[in-house]
């Protein structure tokens, strides 16, 4: 069975192909089908913005489509950047951009708590819609560390490892990440259902 990733994001969808990669699917990209959709991102949470996309790209494919929307939420910034964090920056940032301004704004901030949160929706079809959500706490570094990962990954440490989220390995990453643990629950909750 194919399931669309409902992201361009090259890093998510490694992420998504990995951590189902024990479910009966193969985890299809936009690009994979010559699809392109510009679904708006303006929800006031993760999760309605997850679901407005996993929705438009269902309808778009006729495929099962699972997207997620995700970010850092910092205690001392009053849990921004939020639904915002991709664009924290500006709408064109990259992600160095953005956790450069992150930095920045904490330079003389003593509260470095933070947590990533994600929220995965699975539109099965027009009727069968699955939801997750995930976290993962943490705290902000003064400069970033690790060459792996994706997006603020550099200067989040996971307390547990000592490490930042760019400086493990994808399979240690996965196994405490707002990401894992949110798709991870999707998948008990597939099985569950009986849908594979």
């Amino acid at each position: 069975m194919r399931i669309l990733a409902a992201t361009t994001n090259r890093g998510k969808i490694a992420e998504i192909r990995r951590i189902l990669a024990n479910l009966p699917v193969v985890v299809v990209s936009p690009a994979d089908l010559n699809l392109s959709l510009d679904v708006p991102e303006n929800g006031s949470t993760f999760m309605e913005n997850a679901l407005a996309k996993a929705m438009a790209y269902m309808q778009a494919s006729g495929l099962p489509s699972l997207a997620d929307d995700s970010g850092l939420c910092v205690e001392a910034l009053g849990l921004r950047p939020g639904v915002l964090s991709a664009r924290f920056a500006g709408p064109l940032a990259t992600d160095r951009d953005n956790y450069e301004l992150l930095l920045d704004l904490m330079k003389n901030v003593t509260d470095r708590r933070a947590f990533f949160e994600c929220a995965v929706a699975l539109a099965w079809d027009g009727d069968t819609v699955i939801t997750a959500t995930g976290r993962c706490d943490g705290f902000i570094l003064t400069a970033p560390r690790g060459g792996g990962g994706f997006g603020y990954d550099p200067v989040f440490l996971e307390p547990r490892s000592q490490k930042t989220f760019a400086e493990l390995d994808e399979d240690a990453k996965n196994s405490v990440s707002h990401r894992g643990r949110a798709l991870a629950a999707l998948a008990r909750e597939i099985r569950n259902r009986g849908l594979l």
